[in-house]
């Protein structure tokens, strides 16, 4: 292959892993089962829609209505969202009714009267065949000792239970008949029992129909093969299945939110066609540490996004180390209508060489164009920009069918995209990568603070840290973090800091270079010190060598690591039409492979390709498709007609955008976008403009962007904030709302977070009031952004907030934007 990737790290003195793909060794149709979560939603919005459909979520986990082991997440309640974002089944589970962790044993009799109710609810629901009743959670240790070493406790104790599974199971079945149900769900995977529960729920005829266990440690990426091999050897013993299997837990908090350690998992589950569900360690409503706030997207959602673009078949993957834990693991796809192939993998530092097997000449022709893209981790509530690409490459076939994809200075915590579609003539532009580096705060010069270690292979419920360490405990009035760094040329860098506040408010460091006049940087709450995010801050550097120091300011803010990064230009990014997501029947046209590489996705009427599209901050953006003909895009509820190649000028908000693309007849390339989010053309509105009634009332906060904010809004139809804004057009805005909120409901067991969500009616004018969902930000002093989309009159428009039932979030500040600008 004509060219290699920019080194991220020094080469593997021991050469390159290889890690082969063979074509040919189809594993069956893309199942994306492996992309679920436990608690992943916790209120209708929140995730938000942009950022939940792209995923096509197979299954989630959520409790019973109204059950009170956590404060939100409940399943009818989310299911609204869910099935409008196209998601597939929901789980419920039924324990989750209690209040208590471990469940409180208040014997069969108190349990079946809620199963009863349970039931009710969700048989009663239009979607009622879309549920799937987990009537016991880890029953080998609440409730009943499945596991123990003394054969006849285990005897009683399973008996015991096998009894109270029949009981319940056909309490279900009375009231739903239809039902869908799985279980047992134990902790881990254990045969003993399986094997005794297999032959009794058969003889009883009370076989679930899902079967389903955890995978809750390091050892999982292991074993977990293994544990499905002898699974699916019971079945064959006892004489049932082959069923359906979901590991609705999985991963540890090490894993959750890191691309490298979620491809692990995702991979062997894939190959197996099971489904499978991440863990619920922290809070609810961001899929896992795969969200930030509700709608912007961190490393570990990016691969989930590609995860979800996976099409056709899996094929057989073989990895230079099988079921070995934290080693570079893969899947790969082919799909023959479109003519794709695509690998994804991580897990693994170094140089790596990818060799594709079985590369059809009636498929891909004598040459493929290899587009290469990384998704690194960001932390759990990081933003990550559109991932990299790293590489658009064009190569010939090998006479045996192979092409070889060189992989080099690969980031352990990362995981890389590799496609390859077929060459045609031209050239692909070259990928645009500035110089970047990465140091680590425990390897910097530390004062007055700590060096702890994080989540490992031997602690792995730590949370995630790049290095598996960070600095801590700089909470002296001398504490800092001196970084050494070297940059090439004079100019302006984006610096990364990736970071904890445990402060429980804003808090601020001192940034200084060599000694210099410091800068304030703020670093917005995190859930917990080791929660880590992201803080983006712009650095003037001449060339040469520099001492970056990070000291204590107003309170205390544990660091992991830094990042340098050129600023090369605007911010852009190249969306390519056919990794796009689809409607209709578009066809794939690779006769040329100029501009991006993928070729052209061919639109006519009824066709669409929907682009998901990032913005690091709300406002306008220049985007352009490249177009052989006139495009319409929609985006917000707006439409716009495009020509080609012509710019256009879109509102966008902080994260995830979905934009569709349809054409009567149109050969899309991509869509082009770039810009920081200019605010020139926005309307803004402070909280001292609002009108406020009903007991709501300006507070002053140095937090807030005027000084003050409404609070004591809602909780009464009579509470409300009017805004007046003016509008220059008539149109399609985005109206942008900076909001705060700290609600909580202590459920008496700190195993999560219990945060919970506000809501507010908006009414622009006389129109009909619009529910809007408004996620815990951590603190009352951190202003996160809501955007709805609303229609304005040109001229004096009211907008007014409201909440009848239960208090509003406190509000800072609204921004309007008309969605298609000029």
């Amino acid at each position: 292959m004509a060219g290699t990737l920019p080194a991220a790290g020094p080469a593997s003195a021991a050469g390159p892993q290889r890690l082969t793909v063979d074509l040919a060794a189809s594993e069956g149709p893309v199942m994306l089962g492996a992309n679920g979560a436990l608690y992943g939603l916790s209120d209708d919005g929140v995730p938000s829609d942009a950022v939940l459909e792209p995923l096509k979520i197979t299954s989630i986990s959520q409790k019973p209505e109204g059950g009170a082991q956590h404060p939100n997440g409940d399943a009818l309640t989310v299911s609204t969202s869910f099935f409008r974002n196209g998601g597939g089944e929901i789980n419920v589970m039924m324990q989750d009714v209690y209040a208590k962790w471990p469940y409180e044993n208040l014997g069969i009799d108190d349990y079946l009267p809620k199963v009863d109710k349970i039931v009710k609810e969700v048989s009663a629901d239009p979607n009622s065949d879309r549920f799937v009743y987990i009537p016991f959670n880890e029953p080998d240790f609440i409730w009943y000792k499945l596991n123990g070493s003394d054969q006849a406790e285990y005897e009683a104790e399973r008996d015991r239970f096998f009894e109270h599974w029949k009981t319940v199971y056909h309490r279900i079945r009375a009231i739903d008949p239809d039902a869908t149900i799985a279980g047992p769900n134990e902790t881990g995977y254990y045969p003993r029992f399986l094997r005794d529960f297999l032959t009794f729920a058969k003889r009883e005829n009370v076989l679930p129909q899902i079967m389903t266990w955890h995978e809750l440690s390091s050892g999982s990426l292991r074993d977990f093969q293994g544990h499905y091999d002898n699974y699916r050897a019971l079945e064959r013993e006892v004489g049932i299945g082959p069923l359906k299997i979901n590991i609705d837990e999985y991963a540890n908090r090490r894993d959750l939110s890191v691309p490298g350690q979620l491809v692990q998992w995702v991979s062997m589950f894939e190959r197996n066609k099971v489904y499978a569900n991440q863990a619920y360690w922290d809070a609810a409503g961001n899929m896992d540490g795969n969200v930030v706030r509700s709608n912007i997207p961190n490393g570990g959602w990016w691969f989930f996004r590609w995860y979800a673009g996976m099409t056709g078949d899996t094929v057989k993957v073989t990895p230079p180390q099988p079921n070995t834990i934290d080693t570079l693991q893969g899947l790969a796809s082919l799909d023959t209508s479109r003519r794709q192939a695509q690998v994804l993998l991580g897990g693994s530092a170094g140089d790596s060489d990818v060799v594709v097997r079985n590369v059809s000449r009636p498929v891909f022709g004598r040459t493929v164009t290899a587009t290469v893209a990384e998704a690194a981790w960001s932390g759990y509530e990081g933003q990550h920009a559109t991932p990299r690409v790293l590489a658009r490459t064009k190569v010939k076939v090998a006479d045996d069918g192979s092409v070889t994809v060189p992989l080099r200075g690969l980031h352990k915590m990362s995981a890389y995209r590799i496609v390859l579609t077929p060459g045609g003539s031209g050239t692909p532009s070259p990928a645009s990568v500035p110089w970047s580096a990465s140091y680590e705060a425990e390897d910097a010069a530390v004062t007055d603070g700590k060096v702890y270690t994080q989540g490992t292979v031997a602690n792995a419920n730590g949370y995630a840290a790049s290095g598996t360490k960070d600095v801590g405990s700089l909470n002296q009035t001398g504490s800092k973090v001196d970084f050494t760094v070297t940059v090439p040329q004079d100019g302006t860098y984006d610096l990364a800091i990736l970071y904890g506040n445990q402060s429980g408010r804003p808090a601020t460091q001192r940034l200084s270079v060599d000694g210099g006049e410091p800068a304030t940087v703020t670093y917005p709450s995190t859930e917990n010190w080791t929660y880590r995010a992201k803080k983006d801050v712009p650095l003037r550097l001449a060339a040469g060598t520099h001492v970056l120091t990070l000291a204590k300011g107003d309170a205390e803010v544990t660091l992991d690591r830094i990042d340098l990064t050129a600023r090369t230009g605007e911010p852009s990014a190249s969306y390519e039409a056919t990794l796009a997501d689809i409607g209709g029947r578009p066809a794939y046209d690779y006769s040329s492979s100029a501009g991006v590489g993928t070729g052209a996705l061919v639109l006519r009427a009824g066709d669409r390709a929907v682009f998901d599209v990032y913005a690091p901050r709300d406002g306008y953006y220049t985007v352009v498709p490249r177009a052989s003909a006139p495009v319409r895009l929609a985006l917000h509820g707006e439409t716009v007609q495009a020509a080609p190649g012509r710019p256009l000028r879109l509102f966008l908000e902080t994260g995830n955008n979905r934009v569709t693309v349809t054409a009567p007849h149109s050969s899309v390339r991509s869509l082009d976008v770039r810009g920081d989010g200019s605010a020139t053309g926005t309307l803004s509105y402070e909280a001292a403009t609002a009108a406020l009634t009903g007991g709501a009332k300006l507070v002053p906060s140095a937090h807030a962007s005027g000084g003050s904010y409404i609070g004591d809004l809602g909780n009464s139809a009579a509470s409300t904030a009017e805004f007046t804004v003016d509008a220059p057009r008539s149109g399609r805005y985005l109206l942008v709302v900076h909001y705060a909120h700290n609600d909580r409901r202590d459920n008496g067991h700190a195993y999560n977070t219990d945060i919970v969500s506000r809501t507010a009616d908006i009414t622009v004018g006389a129109g009909a009031p619009r529910k809007a969902t408004f996620k815990n930000t951590w603190s009352w002093d951190d202003y996160w952004t809501v955007a709805v989309p609303v229609d304005l009159r040109k001229g004096p428009n009211t907008v007014t907030f409201g909440n009848a039932s239960a208090w509003a979030p406190n509000i800072d500040r609204i921004e309007l934007g008309r969605v298609v600008g000029h």
